[in-house]
């Protein structure tokens, strides 16, 4: 712990809980994004295929994560929408390689913003184009274009290209999701003043 966490501590500003959705298909590199933004002494040496859901916590400099991160396999998409309510955020990450399942993405996609615990809500939404390492990867903008990203008017979105293996385009990411968190806060607490 650094001493301004320390500080913050003793001065009683405490870190904000954030509840964070990490989703996409399987095989699209979840598990491996979420495992490289842990501190490196807590990091997995070896990632292996999610069955069910996982829940990993870390730390950034203004707030205190819990990310469930889901299965992506077929059989499991049903769970996500039981984790809906009590989001702040979602992280979705894309195969950027995996040209085939891409119209499986945007139905999963389509599928999340219009349920009823997500339409509503004013929450960020964080795109992974994952895997942009590979020879036959599609931009982040393709990636964008093929989900329709643009047609998301009522909740703040940013796509980042990532290499999750290597760590690319992650704090791009996580700094975007911070900052919008952060509004949202100022804003909820604007609201009740």
């Amino acid at each position: 712990m650094g001493l301004l966490d320390k500080l913050s501590g003793w001065l009683g500003l405490r870190k904000k809980e954030v509840n964070v959705l990490c989703l996409g298909l399987d095989n699209s590199g979840k598990t491996t994004i979420i495992n490289q933004l842990k501190p490196s002494n807590t990091q997995a040496q070896e990632i292996v295929p999610t069955i069910g859901f996982n829940i990993e916590k870390f730390k950034s400099s203004s707030l205190s994560f819990t990310v469930f991160d889901m299965s992506g396999q077929s059989r499991y998409r049903n769970l996500w929408e039981h984790y809906y309510k009590e989001s702040h955020a979602i992280i979705f990450v894309i195969d950027s390689g995996d040209k085939l399942r891409m119209v499986v993405a945007k139905e999963e996609l389509d599928t999340l913003l219009n349920h009823e615990d997500i339409r509503n809500k004013k929450m960020p939404v964080l795109f992974f184009a994952n895997k942009t390492d590979l020879r036959d990867a599609m931009s982040s903008v393709k990636v964008s274009q093929m989900l329709c990203l643009e047609n998301i008017k009522d909740k703040p979105w940013h796509i980042c290209a990532s290499n999750a293996i290597k760590g690319e385009g992650l704090q791009e990411g996580l700094d975007w999701l911070q900052e919008q968190i952060a509004q949202s806060y100022q804003n909820n607490e604007h609201m009740n003043d």
